[in-house]
């Protein structure tokens, strides 16, 4: 029963850092980075898929990503869901390849970014805290339900709250390299 808990708390807890990191992975920093595009989905073949199932994706340089489709009928649909996925990027066809320069942010839009990243990041705080709190509820209806000890409840508390202590630690660590490389100039 208990390993069980603690086998849950950990896989949760570890999906919850997993889906922050993933989020803060999409906020546009100076810098070109493929995850940039992630959210960006385009028509193929009639359905609505990722951009990085219809095209190959780089970043050759630090202010660059390039997308070379796999069709070259697919370069304007690109272009097209490029330029309404709110990113401020402007992408630029050229040829079989679509350079997308990314742009210096200015300082105003770096101190909204960094609301941001710590915005997502108390979300995923929070997420931790929830996976705790479901534990911890858990621990007290098995106790009630005397299928362990008051030791065993108070044993296992006190591991989880080690434990979550441990991964806000984690989140804390991705938001200040993501805080750092947003106001990198």
């Amino acid at each position: 029963m208990i390993a069980e808990i603690k086998a849950d708390v950990a896989e949760r807890m570890k999906k919850a850092i997993a889906a922050t990191a993933h989020e803060l992975a999409k906020i546009r920093t100076g810098k070109a980075t493929t995850a940039l595009l992630d959210g960006i989905r385009v028509t193929y073949y009639g359905n609505l898929v990722p951009l990085n199932q219809a095209a190959t994706i780089a970043a050759p340089e630090p202010r660059l990503i390039t997308i070379q489709p796999w069709e070259k009928s697919l370069t304007q649909e690109i272009v097209k869901a490029i330029q309404k996925g709110d990113l401020g990027l402007n992408p630029v066809p050229d040829g079989n390849i679509i350079r997308v320069p990314i742009p210096p942010l200015n300082e105003e839009r770096r101190k909204e970014l960094v609301k941001l990243v710590k915005k997502l990041a108390e979300e995923g705080r929070v997420a931790i805290r929830n996976v705790r709190r479901d534990a911890n509820d858990h621990l007290k209806k098995a106790e009630k339900d005397k299928k362990i000890s008051e030791d065993d409840h108070h044993r296992t508390s006190d591991e989880i709250q080690k434990l979550t202590a441990e991964r806000i630690a984690e989140i804390d660590k991705l938001v200040i390299a993501k805080e750092a490389e947003v106001m990198e100039v």
